[in-house]
């Protein structure tokens, strides 16, 4: 989302910009490197992830070494945030741009290379005379009503709008009101690398909802709004009220995410009313001493009062598990998948998403597992979430067999009955094809993880 407000606000400033997501239009190498060699751009911004840092700082040197036309190479997010002056170690990279108001920033560094700025905005590092130095302070004051609405042309917006397991009606898309999350202390999360709780910030509900019927008008079914966690309060009532006084919840679904014990019955029941269906709501794990050591603020005894309000409205809740903690014991992880099933069986939830826990750069977690001596590698290309990176009580086969079991409790015989008892159109019969395709692909993946795990030497 932020990369499409930051093509957006170029394009706008007069530049020619090229979305360039090769990933999402399935593109060999070769192809992306035959495109790239026939644009020929002058500077080039790619966003960084751990897992990838690596083939980032490859593929610069690539650019800069055989390419024939030196582009400038900017890199940005969580990951660079996190550790900036390690991409100038690794790589020939010109400028990293720190924070997450990568497009405010973003376009300040490209009016600075053009001319038509005397100063560098604070977050972007760069080298200058043999060193290395970054340029102010990270700024994450930006007024958001002030970003253009992304340009879904230019952004390629039909490459995210049918596959996307997040969207049972179809086309679908996204939409970000928030940045990133109005709690922002997680100590897992590498957005808060990025966006600190204490700087959220959202556009203004009025914004919000213009931007929503300009995506009606063009045919979207779904929409998700990618804001780490939904605005709540005055925010979520003028904007439910809004959908619904302009008629837009009888044209289009809505989804979001949401914490744990954050809205009340009337809240739940708004958002029902507004037409939002697919909620994503982090449950992580149901020890509480763990959900304390990650500072989740919440409490075990919310968990499924808070699905349980999300069904009676309507939603169909979406919950996030995570096993392989280096504090939880073998025990400890199968009551969070006991639990998980459970909430299968009482159709508390729809969905699951089950990931290895893995301590990204930046975090609080990380800080914390290198001081405790817990990590097993540094190695970033192994921080893919197929395998457990640092030391814990359960093994690491256990780690990969618990997260495959959590995607298992969705295929409890009631729960399939009942999802095939509740198809009333050819978009469920699609959306349940998605899924179980998905369902599928994650169970496979993480038996491949397995395999790759008791092949490589300890």
């Amino acid at each position: 989302m932020i990369p499409a407000y930051a093509a957006t606000r170029l394009k706008n400033d007069g530049y020619a910009v090229l979305w360039d997501d090769a990933i999402a239009e399935e593109l060999s190498f070769e192809q992306w490197w035959e495109r790239i060699l026939s644009e020929r751009p002058d500077v080039i911004a790619m966003e960084v992830k751990t897992p990838t840092v690596r083939r980032h700082w490859a593929i610069t040197e690539k650019l800069k070494r055989e390419s024939g036309f030196d582009p400038i190479v900017v890199l940005f997010g969580d990951h660079v945030t996190a550790l900036p002056a390690e991409s100038f170690e690794h790589s020939p990279v010109d400028y990293v741009v720190t924070g997450g108001d990568f497009d405010f920033v973003f376009a300040g560094l490209i009016a600075w290379l053009d001319g038509k700025s005397e100063t560098l905005p604070g977050g972007v590092w760069r080298r200058l005379d043999g060193r290395v130095e970054a340029v102010g302070a990270i700024a994450l004051h930006h007024d958001l009503d002030t970003a253009p609405i992304i340009d879904r042309d230019l952004t390629r917006w039909e490459l995210y709008a049918y596959r996307n397991g997040n969207f049972k009606y179809t086309p679908g898309t996204y939409v970000m009101a928030g940045r990133d999350c109005w709690w922002g202390r997680c100590s897992f999360c590498s957005w808060t690398t990025i966006f600190p709780g204490a700087t959220f910030r959202t556009v203004s509900p009025q914004r919000a909802l213009d931007e929503i019927g300009q995506l009606i008008e063009r045919g979207i079914k779904e929409i998700f709004d990618d804001s780490g966690c939904f605005p709540k309060g005055e925010w979520l009532r003028e904007f439910c009220d809004g959908l619904i006084a302009r008629g837009y919840h009888k044209r289009v679904v809505m989804g979001c995410n949401m914490r744990v014990g954050a809205l009340s019955r009337e809240e739940w029941q708004l958002l029902g009313k507004a037409n939002f269906r697919f909620v994503l709501i982090g449950l992580e794990s149901v020890t509480q001493s763990t959900l304390d050591r990650l500072k989740k603020g919440i409490r075990v005894s919310d968990i499924e009062a808070t699905v349980r309000l999300a069904k009676e409205a309507g939603l169909e809740p979406h919950v996030t598990t995570m096993v392989g903690y280096p504090w939880e014991t073998a025990l400890e992880a199968e009551n969070t998948i006991a639990f998980a099933r459970q909430l299968f069986k009482s159709n508390l939830i729809d969905s699951l998403q089950a990931t290895i826990v893995v301590p990204y750069p930046g975090t609080v977690l990380f800080a914390e597992a290198r001081e405790q001596g817990w990590l097993l590698t540094e190695d970033w290309d192994r921080y893919d979430m197929k395998e457990s990176v640092w030391n814990s009580p359960i093994s690491s086969e256990d780690v990969l067999r618990f997260t495959q079991e959590l995607y298992k409790a969705a295929l409890s015989p009631r729960f399939v009955l009942r999802k095939l008892a509740a198809v009333r159109s050819v978009d469920d019969v699609r959306f349940l094809m998605r899924a179980g395709v998905k369902l599928v692909g994650h169970l496979v993946d993480f038996r491949g993880s397995f395999a790759r795990h008791r092949s490589e030497p300890q």
